[in-house]
């Protein structure tokens, strides 16, 4: 199955289950691969052959700044849900991750896959 990608989306936002984490939004970056079948839009070269993904990635930024969620898992769950309302999206696999979360670590995160069922 073919893929859109959509990499490294950085997006402040409330996420966090202590009280610190609920004061002030942190920084998540956020990863996406919408499998679909891109071989029409590859033949016809039509815009409206393919998912419109700055659409998905406009979603996706407006979602998460105004959420408040307490677990990544959640917000991913969500990401989740957003690229599969297109007709046209049969999987997506999701990453959240947050920056400087644990020490000793980069970043912490997690990776969801969903279907359309």
């Amino acid at each position: 199955m073919d893929k859109i990608l959509i990499k490294d989306i950085l997006v402040r936002c409330i996420i966090g289950v202590k009280e610190d984490e609920r004061r002030e939004k942190q920084d998540v970056v956020i990863n996406v691969a919408i499998s679909t079948d891109l071989r029409r839009a590859g033949k016809s070269d039509d815009f409206r052959d393919t998912i419109d993904y700055r659409g998905v990635k406009k979603r996706i930024v407006s979602t998460v700044e105004s959420s408040q969620f307490q677990l990544l898992e959640a917000l991913a769950e969500r990401i989740a849900e957003i690229c599969l309302e297109h007709p046209a999206a049969a999987q997506a696999r999701v990453t959240v991750e947050k920056p400087g979360a644990l020490r000793f670590a980069r970043s912490a995160g997690v990776e969801i896959t969903r279907d359309r069922t």
